[in-house]
């Protein structure tokens, strides 16, 4: 099994990936194919930009003379995330700390140990300031001969032009609903493939998200609720609610307000790994921390409180995309496109809205449900810009 066969619906950027690793090895005269030494992978969410970085990588590192075979030792930890070689950065926090970049920047200059490439990949390049990107700019500028980097983000515009300018980039596609139904209709055989392709429909073609809804049904049932009652917005109380389930509801989906002897689960699980990190700190049960030691502890913790941050906001964000992808539905039945809706569970519900708002009335709202997105992204509080998108969405009697 290649590695690229999890790359899907993205055979024209596989073939670019590809032919730039056999010239990688020297055996290509093709100019377009040159290997660069810098890459931008962007892409909608979902179109499996991570899944191509790590493939890429995986074909930088395999041993066979067809690279990227998926079998040998090479491709096989990379995969895995084991490769020696191979760093994959995905931080958990809002954003990428100028001391993360420093360390990856030392590991750039290391020669690989076992491998053909010290590749390095960073995951949401775009969280980085623009005084963390200028301590990457001189590692891109200069890299060592074997060493590859590999940006991953939405869009080019996401990374400075200074970084932008020194990578080669290539772009994703959203991958096709068909494609991303056989990917969950084979990891999940007992599914139908109409159940499989209502699934993708539902996470956008976003295959990340179209793999957590089936494995959990719960969760569509959470998603089909919150449709419902955006649907069914009214008055302006109606709104104040319908934020504060949303707002509140995040930390129910983590299992955090779920009692476990006077302790939510969230809570024990943080207190478990500070209480981990202070053991691999060479801290125990009543030891006094030295000064440089609580200085860890401290940036452990604040670690902590930026994840759950970002896990707020990304939660917040799925909403709101999923709410759009309602008014999507609703625009397209206004148009009589013949493109199919996403929400086929709600095709009913959207036909009835679809007639009594005009398009300019769902512009609106879509651009309303944009809106919101941008103000939480800067820091608004979520139950505020819901609130504000809820009014704005409500369906007023004529």
């Amino acid at each position: 099994m290649s590695v690229w066969e999890a790359a899907c619906s993205q055979a024209a950027v596989v073939e670019t990936l590809q032919r730039a690793v056999r010239a990688s090895r020297g055996n290509s005269d093709m100019a377009s194919a040159a290997m660069s030494q810098a890459w931008l992978i962007t892409g909608p969410p979902g179109s499996g930009r991570s899944i191509v970085a790590r493939a890429f990588a995986a074909a930088l590192e395999c041993t066979e003379e067809e690279p990227g075979c998926g079998r040998c030792h090479g491709c096989t930890t990379t995969l895995a995330g084991t490769h020696p070689d191979v760093e994959l950065y995905d931080t958990a926090a809002v954003i990428i700390s100028v001391e993360d970049t420093r360390a990856l920047v030392a590991k750039s200059y290391v020669f690989p140990t076992v491998g053909r490439k010290r590749v390095i990949a960073i995951e949401d390049a775009d969280r980085m300031l623009e005084r963390t990107t200028n301590v990457l700019l001189k590692a891109m500028e200069e890299p060592p001969p074997d060493t590859v980097w590999i940006l991953i983000t939405s869009s080019p515009q996401d990374v400075l032009p200074t970084i932008r300018s020194r990578c080669r980039i290539v772009t994703l596609k959203v991958p096709d609903a068909g494609d991303v139904a056989s990917i969950i209709h084979a990891d999940h055989s007992e599914m139908s493939t109409d159940e499989a392709l209502n699934i993708a429909l539902m996470a956008q073609c976003h295959i990340g998200r179209a793999r957590g809804l089936a494995r959990d049904i719960v969760a569509r049932e959470e998603r089909k609720a919150l449709l419902s009652a955006v649907l069914r917005l009214n008055t302006v109380g109606d709104c104040v609610f319908a934020a504060k389930d949303i707002v509140d509801h995040f930390p129910a989906v983590r299992k955090k307000y779920v009692e476990k002897g006077g302790e939510t689960v969230q809570e024990e699980l943080r207190r478990n790994e500070l209480e981990r990190f202070r053991t691999s700190i060479g801290l125990r049960d009543g030891d006094k921390e030295s000064a440089s030691q609580r200085a860890q502890i401290r940036q452990f913790t604040d670690a902590q409180k930026k994840q759950e941050t970002r896990q707020h906001r990304d939660y917040i964000d799925r909403v709101l995309l999923d709410i759009l992808s309602l008014y999507r539905d609703i625009l397209t039945l206004q148009l009589g496109s013949d493109v199919g809706v996403m929400n086929r569970d709600f095709e009913a519900h959207c036909e009835s809205v679809a007639s009594q708002l005009t398009l300019g009335e769902t512009l609106e709202r879509m651009d309303a449900i944009a809106h919101a997105r941008e103000r939480i992204g800067r820091n608004m509080p979520p139950q505020l810009a819901l609130e504000a998108l809820f009014v704005n969405l409500r369906l007023q009697k004529r």
